[in-house]
């Protein structure tokens, strides 16, 4: 039996945005970037993570806020997968609304380590850029820090 409630409830549960995604699952996205780097050249790796059409690039509306960046151990955005427009520029000296060097922070961090999680704050672009605390998983792979993080 029908209930007027219910076309209420489906029409609302359709009209949820996408769950926000969880540390286990940045931290996989980024084994599968990791992953494909070994078994790719370079330049195929970051067209992967830059290029609109790749795996690694933010696709809004796919069930999924995960995109993966990549920077070299001097600061320098050498992918992207939301602002393309960042790849080439050095970001060495950027600092969070608090003042945290999240880019130094990370390659020191991955220097002793190999592999972490850094927390800072960015924008969102699945929320119309609005600055969010953000924690991301990082790993270091031939000399290229590879991370995604996911927004809190």
């Amino acid at each position: 039996m029908f209930k007027p409630w219910t076309a209420f409830v489906l029409a609302a549960a359709v009209a949820l945005p996408a769950v926000a995604q969880t540390r286990d699952q940045a931290k996989a996205f980024v084994k599968q970037a990791v992953d494909f780097a070994k078994k790719n050249p370079k330049e195929k790796f970051l067209e992967e993570v830059s290029g609109a059409k790749g795996q690694f690039h933010f696709n809004k509306g796919q069930n999924s806020d995960l995109y993966i960046f990549v920077y070299d151990l001097e600061g320098k955005v050498m992918a992207h997968g939301v602002r393309r427009e960042l790849v080439g520029v050095n970001r060495w000296a950027s600092k969070d609304p608090d003042g945290k060097p999240w880019i130094q922070d990370w390659t020191k961090m991955v220097k002793e380590k190999g592999n972490g999680w850094i927390e800072y704050k960015e924008l969102n672009p699945a929320q119309n850029n609005k600055v969010m605390r953000k924690a991301s998983f990082v790993e270091l792979f031939n000399g290229m820090v590879i991370g995604a993080g996911i927004y809190e």
